[in-house]
């Protein structure tokens, strides 16, 4: 019985195997799709699958830089002691080898990209890892930066990675300016900045934010028993205020340095430069938290009990 591209296709997508694996399988079963199913169960790696399906919200989000490239990058596993797991972390500083050497579009494309060192793709080595290790793994998301200078922080050992993207001209002392980079990358870990400033936020965005602001404003007017109209014109006149505190808590280089005293996040950037002759923009920066927006799964053991007795 022959096989096509898309019996290897749909293989893949029924057991969550890497393509060569499920090639060799529909050559090895003369193209009989269940049999190859049983055989990749019989080979160990169609248990992955079963795994698939398991929320992974722990695991590492991590950064760093190779041959000058900056990488920050999430990968996700079950429980928190993975994430703890030596061959678990080498995994992924190897997946975060493989975006700076293979320039992935996005994960799918890092996924079938090569792992470094290997004959395997970072998709058979991901497949690799939960065999070994029992838990389901997931390269979740990346980012790459590859001009300027970029400066990586791990918070708390992995719970928090950043990259801060930095362009620096006649400066020679880039250890100072390294310096500046880790204080910056600490403050976007322990404040988390969703924007770099106001001028990269949506108009839309802003529009809804003004909205929110005026509303606000308008009702504890109305609290203070104002009449409508004078409710509205004092409102109109406290939004440049309040957003210009939504600013201060929102853009990073709004933001009060945590490691100073009472100047922005702008203002301390402009300062250093200058002491060091030169100019340093912040052009970009990458915060990923460990499990961000992953709904976990709370487990009743209770319940899971008392359905075993019925």
């Amino acid at each position: 019985m022959a096989y096509t591209a898309q019996d290897v296709k749909t293989l893949r997508e029924m057991t969550g195997v890497g393509m060569m694996d499920c090639k060799k399988a529909l050559v090895e079963t003369d193209g009989n799709m269940e049999a190859a199913v049983d055989y990749l169960r019989e080979k160990g790696l169609a248990a992955a699958q079963k795994k698939a399906s398991r929320v992974a919200a722990e695991g590492i989000a991590f950064a760093t830089v190779i041959d000058g490239v900056g990488i920050a990058i999430e990968v996700n596993a079950e429980t928190d002691f993975v994430g703890k797991n030596e061959k678990f972390v080498t995994f992924v500083k190897t997946v975060a080898q493989a975006v700076a050497e293979s320039n992935p579009a996005d994960v799918e494309a890092l996924l079938d990209a090569p792992y470094p060192g290997t004959d395997r793709t970072v998709r058979e080595q991901q497949q690799e890892m939960v065999l070994v290790i029992g838990e389901n793994i997931t390269v979740r998301r990346f980012a790459r930066y590859t001009t300027g200078l970029s400066v990586p922080y791990v918070h708390a050992g992995g719970k928090v990675g950043v990259i801060v993207n930095l362009e620096v001209d006649g400066i020679a002392d880039m250890a100072a300016v390294e310096v500046l980079g880790k204080d910056v990358a600490m403050q976007v870990a322990a404040m988390n900045p969703l924007y770099l400033d106001e001028t990269v936020i949506s108009e839309e965005e802003l529009v809804k934010e003004r909205a929110i602001q005026l509303a606000l404003a308008i009702e504890e007017g109305k609290e203070k028993n104002l009449p409508d109209d004078k409710a509205q014109e004092i409102a109109e006149k406290k939004v440049a205020g309040r957003m210009n505190k939504f600013f201060a808590e929102m853009c990073l280089l709004n933001q009060e340095f945590v490691k100073g005293d009472k100047i922005t996040v702008g203002k301390h950037v402009a300062q250093v430069a200058k002491e060091l002759g030169g100019t340093i923009v912040i052009k970009a920066f990458t915060r990923f938290e460990k499990g961000e927006g992953i709904e976990k799964k709370q487990d009743d053991f209770a319940a899971e009990i008392a359905s075993l007795v019925k």
